[in-house]
């Protein structure tokens, strides 16, 4: 076989059932159904199939990943759509040449730096694959310049959460698609074209669990009638949700629904018939319209001082609600302190701006590109940030 002849290409949508029969036919692990962020390949030869891959997204957790990647715990979920997993990969039985599995594997390489953010809207910076030793060593990847980073700890995922005991050991091997791949995904602040979506953090099992404390002083705006869901697991989900990514009553709902048992006991949810049930839309919405958002700001403010990450600067800006206007018809101004590298909002501040405000916005750049909203440009803090190399 001459490996020059062989090309690389997306699965159509008429492939698809073949794709998936060869790979449920042929692969030790089966079919995988294309859930997500995926990509088909199916690499050819003079018209005929040879080998079959799928890229889908990453492992949420793996220790020798994140060791080798080198980034923070507070960074990790927010930047996880950076990596994609090489979830299969099969050579087809009568197509096992010397060196084929090594060209397909660099040709998936050129294909998915391309076609990923075309379909997708943001780029990959890092492969990653698993290699069970039990029935592979790893040798093509290898071949094709894949690093072996370790080992896992042999827990896998499951609808509850994790497997309680751990099953085969699988071999960790990582390919980057940037020369600068771990400074990209450990530096503290990530260059904008990374960025994809809201903000998100995860959550540990112990953030879980506190997060519910810090809401328990709250008064609650609601009846004493049917008062089903306890507050501050109401408040809990609501704050955990936001933190996560989603944003809108839908979202957070839809968060909560997904929650596991080990999940919503952790919340404090209300627990009935055997099961804990989280709040509904409904709820979360008029809870979190009823409740005083002083109270709500300065619990926020509490957990935040005690599990947010630290900041080594923050950006202070400020908008003005076209139609919010007070009792004089001026329009209220909302200022917000966010940290640069945590994401998380310190504070708000919600006011009417004076004339001489007004007056400020409206000033255009200096040639030094400061704004002249400060009289002490060396304190300001919408200083531009040094570019990156990424």
């Amino acid at each position: 076989m001459n490996l020059r002849e062989v090309m690389l290409q997306p699965v159509g949508a008429g492939e698809e059932a073949r794709f998936q029969v060869l790979m449920q036919a042929h692969h030790y692990l089966g079919a995988l159904p294309k859930i997500g962020h995926t990509l088909w390949y199916v690499a050819t030869w003079r018209g005929h199939w040879v080998a079959l891959l799928s890229f889908s997204a990453a492992a949420w957790k793996c220790g020798a990943r994140d060791a080798w990647i080198g980034w923070d715990f507070r960074y990790q979920f927010d930047r996880l759509h950076l990596v994609a997993n090489n979830s299969r990969f099969l050579i087809l039985p009568e197509h096992h040449h010397r060196n084929l599995a090594s060209r397909v594997l660099a040709l998936s390489e050129r294909r998915l730096v391309r076609d990923w953010p075309a379909r997708f809207g943001y780029p990959l910076l890092l492969l990653e694959t698993f290699v069970d030793p039990r029935y592979f060593q790893g040798t093509s990847y290898r071949a094709a310049n894949w690093q072996y980073v370790g080992d896992t700890r042999g827990y896998r995922r499951t609808r509850g959460g994790y497997s309680a005991q751990p099953s085969a050991v699988k071999r960790v091997f990582v390919r980057p698609l940037h020369p600068q791949a771990q400074h990209c995904l450990a530096q503290p602040v990530l260059a904008p074209h990374y960025h994809h979506g809201a903000p998100k953090l995860m959550l540990s099992a112990e953030q879980m669990r506190a997060l519910p404390a810090f809401f328990a002083d709250i008064p609650d705006p609601r009846r004493r009638q049917g008062r089903r869901h306890p507050l501050p697991a109401v408040l809990a989900i609501a704050a955990a949700a936001v933190l996560c990514g989603m944003r809108g009553y839908k979202a957070i709902s839809q968060w909560a629904e997904d929650l596991s048992q080990q999940a919503r006991a952790r919340f404090r949810c209300r627990y009935r018939a055997g099961r804990y049930w989280v709040p509904s839309r409904s709820v979360l919405r008029a809870v979190l319209i009823g409740v005083d958002p002083g109270h709500l700001d300065q619990a926020l403010q509490g957990w935040n001082a005690q599990y947010a990450g630290t900041d080594e600067g923050l950006a202070i800006d400020g908008k003005t609600l076209c139609n919010a206007l007070d009792e004089d018809g001026r329009q209220t101004h909302v200022l917000g302190v966010v940290g640069h590298q945590t994401h998380t909002c310190y504070t708000q501040k919600k006011s009417v701006p004076c004339p001489s405000a007004r007056a400020m916005r409206s000033s255009k750049p200096t040639r030094s590109g400061w704004s002249s909203r400060s009289s002490n440009p060396s304190r300001s803090p919408a200083r531009p940030l040094p570019p990156t190399p990424c």
